[in-house]
């Protein structure tokens, strides 16, 4: 079958191609290709596949250049159908939707002046309606606003509850640490210190000793006389007189009970109970295991001359504080029976309480006197 040939205008500007122009070329000689029975159309895209335009779309004042859309021609390979806005069903407008800034400016006029939703930042999923479905609902992009940082600054600020718990933490652990710095001064540091002190004394007796600086024989409060040395304790400490704990037992010494009504007697006299007192806990604590001598145990007395020799021999374990009856000429409950030389050691207890007295009992059995050397319970 031949294909009618439609009426061609002339290729060089002449008119009808039956009747040349004049100074026109001739016509072409050469046949003219031959059109084939195959539609037109299977040449072209095939474009009646595509939905018919929107006749409600906006038309683009922009440019009328044809323009491939994106979304569209990819949801064309898949074929997928598309929506009237030209995107794939179930996808959001994007800047990229056809028809432009201006187009999309009329439309945000028709819509009464409200904006498309946008897309949310890659990586995070909207919740339903598009909001955020992080706490609160809101993008931390966006500035708050006057309200929304009220509130914040509501919520920071701490309640009287929480204000009122603080401060009782911070006091009860100040408390604690007061408490800890005071347990540590009193069991470790007065130690240090009257151990300090009290070796002082001890060498400052021993060098008037050796330079024959003579004592007086009454002694002065606070003023050190001799040295006490228990060899089953490994004690030796500074008598001196008086019991004040300022003057003399804070300071690591041994107290002699020399003042009325607790006066006491001398080791040189030829009788009467020489008393001491000490602490058992803190300060030196040079008492603190006398609960442990036992009898037969040697205490010696060192003055300026003599070696005074005592041999303990009983103990009263408890007794209250007001029992001065145990520094009697002959103390009852001691097993003295009649006036003898003896000697009586006084200390707290229990141990890191003044509650009660432990009292412990000796009597002298050497008098030795320096010249000769130290006795044999200082040897051995």
């Amino acid at each position: 079958m031949t294909a009618l040939r439609p009426e061609r205008e002339d290729l060089y500007g002449g008119g009808s191609p039956y009747e040349p122009s004049a100074g026109a070329r001739p016509p072409l000689t050469a046949p003219l290709p031959r059109i084939t029975d195959e539609p037109r159309t299977a040449r072209l895209p095939r474009i009646t596949e595509e939905p018919p335009a929107d006749p409600s779309a906006p038309v683009d004042d922009e440019t009328m250049a044809l323009r491939v859309v994106p979304d569209r021609a990819e949801a064309g390979r898949t074929g997928e159908p598309l929506g009237a806005s030209g995107a794939a069903p179930g996808t959001m407008a994007t800047p990229g939707t056809p028809g432009g800034r201006a187009a999309r400016r009329k439309a945000a006029k028709r819509r009464g002046g409200r904006r498309t939703a946008t897309a949310p930042p890659a990586g995070r999923n909207p919740g339903p309606g598009g909001q955020d479905p992080r706490p609160g609902g809101r993008d931390p992009q966006r500035p708050l606003t006057r309200v929304e940082a009220r509130r914040q600054a509501r919520l920071r600020k701490p309640s009287p509850a929480t204000l009122a718990s603080r401060a009782l933490g911070e006091l009860f652990i100040t408390t604690g640490v007061l408490m800890l710095l005071f347990v540590t001064y009193q069991l470790w540091w007065t130690n240090v210190r009257a151990h300090a002190q009290a070796g002082s004394a001890t060498h400052r007796l021993q060098d008037d000793w050796a330079s024959g600086k003579r004592s007086p024989g009454v002694f002065e409060p606070g003023q050190g006389f001799a040295i006490l040395h228990i060899p089953k304790l490994d004690v030796v400490a500074p008598i001196a007189e008086g019991i004040s704990n300022k003057r003399v037992l804070d300071k690591g010494m041994v107290g002699h009970y020399g003042e009325a009504p607790l006066k006491t007697a001398m080791p040189q006299d030829k009788t009467g109970n020489f008393g001491l007192a000490a602490h058992r806990n803190t300060h030196g604590e040079p008492f603190r295991y006398i609960n442990r001598l036992t009898p037969g145990d040697a205490v010696v007395v060192e003055t300026q001359d003599t070696y005074f020799v005592y041999q303990v021999t009983s103990m009263l374990p408890v007794t209250s504080p007001s029992n001065i009856s145990v520094l009697d000429p002959v103390p009852p409950g001691s097993g003295f029976t009649r006036p003898g030389r003896y000697l009586t050691l006084t200390t707290c207890t229990p141990e890191f309480t003044s509650k009660y007295r432990l009292i412990v009992w000796g009597k002298m059995v050497q008098e030795r006197p320096r010249a000769k050397g130290k006795p044999d319970a200082l040897i051995e």
